[in-house]
């Protein structure tokens, strides 16, 4: 009888994976390249062949988290409705549920750039990245529901969004999420000015 073993996670993945459960869990500068080493289970030597430093490892982690997370929030959304404007206050639903898993400590991308505070930092331009996405996500379901001005209404979703993530993860109110909610109903229902 043999016992078959699983297999061992490529090392790249590994780093990866243990930085992203660090760095989200305790913060950037909390966590230091030797814990990402010794709770990966690999060598430095084979970290600095993969990243070549710690900051190419924050944006990394940075651009790994983004799309896991719009893959999560889109489809989350996306299995709500088919209808725009529906989807537009499910994102508010999908902020809650989010809000409410016990491991939620925030948004990575404005914890990093809190962190980082430097604007040149590629993890900032990542963060960055990652508002801009999520702002045209926003904005397709905008146009898609037939609203103007897009953009106004676009940026002001998105304000809703991030101070519902803000609020949530400051005050531990997971109900921030449906406050939002409340909010971007009268928006929907006002003419956008």
């Amino acid at each position: 009888m043999s016992v078959s073993k699983t297999p061992r996670k490529p090392v790249r993945e590994r780093i990866l994976e243990t930085a992203c459960e660090l760095f989200y869990r305790e913060g950037i500068q909390n966590v230091g390249i030797d814990r990402i080493i010794a709770e990966s289970g690999v060598a430095k030597m084979s970290l600095y062949n993969h990243f070549k430093s710690k900051d190419a490892l924050i944006e990394a982690f940075l651009r790994q988290r983004d799309q896991q997370w719009r893959e999560w929030f889109v489809t989350r959304v996306e299995e709500r409705s088919d209808d725009p404007k529906q989807r537009l206050l499910s994102l508010f639903d999908v902020l809650q549920e989010w809000f409410e898993n016990p491991n939620f400590r925030g948004c990575a991308f404005i914890n990093a750039t809190v962190e980082l505070a430097n604007p040149h930092h590629p993890g900032c331009q990542a963060a960055l990245d990652h508002q801009l996405a999520v702002y045209q996500y926003i904005f397709d379901l905008v146009k898609a529901e037939g609203l103007e001005p897009a953009e106004s209404f676009a940026r002001q979703l998105l304000l809703l969004v991030q101070g519902a993530i803000v609020i949530a993860m400051m005050q531990d109110r997971p109900q921030a999420a449906a406050e939002a909610k409340s909010a971007a109903t009268l928006l929907l229902n006002s003419d956008g000015s």
